[in-house]
């Protein structure tokens, strides 16, 4: 099984413009979500994704895998799609490009030893939610699963609401996510469904229209999306700590 990791990289940013370049210890910060993605175990290939000539160039010139895709695409799903029409796998996996400090086992728990062909099919890796306050921030996408870690809902409010129990974890999601072609033909192809459209989860479109999501749920350390310059700011302080720049 050939799988590809694709780290999505663009620009274009309304709280951030051109953070996919950000200085980060002299280095930008695709650079160090690509050395990241390298670590991981079960990819057979890392390429960054973007859609902008200032990112290829920087990554031509750290000699880093990339391929240029159109800015139309409106979601990630949608930038993999075109990656998919060009570079042949099994399994493409996504990796945000404004995670520097990713873990590997994030990007590896979402690729299984065996992906359907005949069928659309993707995956998602989560993670157990341990502050409180990552509980009710929005921009944490909270998860509900069966027993197999069959996908049943995602939400931005805290799910499920501990009305008659106390008795459970709350999970996320962490912002891996892996794809076969079919899965990425039925999104390019389909209109964003109803809960979509509520919850503002690109996501939900497969269990709006029923497809098969499987969650995987991985001990990994904590990531920090890099949205505003006070973010960067904070990872750089972080890397630093841990003398990693």
């Amino acid at each position: 099984m050939r799988t590809l990791g694709v780290v999505a990289a663009r620009y274009a940013s309304s709280r951030f413009p051109g953070k996919a370049l950000a200085d980060i210890g002299g280095k930008p910060m695709v650079w160090w979500v690509y050395q990241q993605a390298k670590k991981a175990k079960k990819l057979d290939e890392v390429i960054v994704a973007t859609d902008d000539t200032r990112i290829e160039k920087v990554c031509n010139e750290y000699q880093m895998n990339v391929i240029m895709t159109s800015a139309e695409n409106r979601t990630t799903a949608n930038r993999m799609y075109e990656v998919s029409l060009s570079m042949d796998a099994d399994f493409y996996v996504t990796i945000n490009g404004d995670e520097p400090m990713i873990d590997p086992k994030a990007i590896d728990a979402a690729i299984p030893d065996e992906v359907p062909q005949d069928t659309e099919y993707g995956t998602n890796t989560i993670c157990e939610v341990e502050d409180a306050v990552d509980i009710v921030d929005p921009s944490n996408i909270k998860v509900v699963f069966d027993d197999t870690y069959r996908a049943m809902y995602m939400s931005r409010t805290p799910v499920p609401y501990p009305y008659s129990s106390l008795n459970f974890k709350y999970y996320k999601h962490v912002g891996v996510l892996g794809y076969n072609k079919k899965m990425l033909e039925f999104y390019q192809n389909s209109v964003p469904g109803k809960f979509e459209k509520i919850e503002g989860i690109d996501t939900m479109r497969f269990l709006d229209y029923g497809k098969k999501l499987q969650f995987f749920p991985a001990d990994i350390e904590k990531s920090l999306s890099v949205d505003t310059p006070k973010d960067l700011d904070k990872v750089i302080a972080i890397m630093k700590e841990k003398k990693l720049i």
